[in-house]
């Protein structure tokens, strides 16, 4: 699992509409039992569930996660801190380490598509 200062060492988000929590889990090198409490702790994570109670995360609860991830494990936030910048921000309407994360996203999507477009080495 990545340490916790290397949040841009993250995998790429899959271009689907719905994530597991095992899903979640990998994409944000962070444990399932961690998401559920942080469910419970900041009011902007709000998965869908269905069946059985399971989790279904969309994209948006994903770049939510990373965010609250860098507060917590980068900048050192507590728990409390970071829901109060979360609430904070939410009302500026902007999340600087939500749109950092799709910048980085798309350059990443931007240099996949451009090796694949490059002639085949002959």
């Amino acid at each position: 699992m990545l340490e916790p200062s290397h949040n841009n060492e993250l995998p790429a988000i899959p271009g689907k509409r719905y994530f597991t929590i095992g899903e979640v889990s990998e994409l944000c090198a962070v444990k399932p039992h961690v998401l559920r409490y942080w469910e419970q702790e900041f009011p902007q994570l709000k998965p869908v569930k269905r069946r059985g109670n399971r989790r279904y995360y969309q994209r948006e609860d994903v770049l939510t996660i990373r965010q609250i991830r860098s507060l917590l494990y980068e900048e050192g936030y507590t728990i409390g801190g970071a829901r109060q910048r979360m609430e904070d921000d939410g009302e500026q309407g902007v999340r600087p380490a939500e749109i950092k994360a799709v910048i980085q996203e798309s350059i990443r999507d931007l240099e996949e598509v451009l090796e694949l477009l490059k002639p085949a080495s002959r």
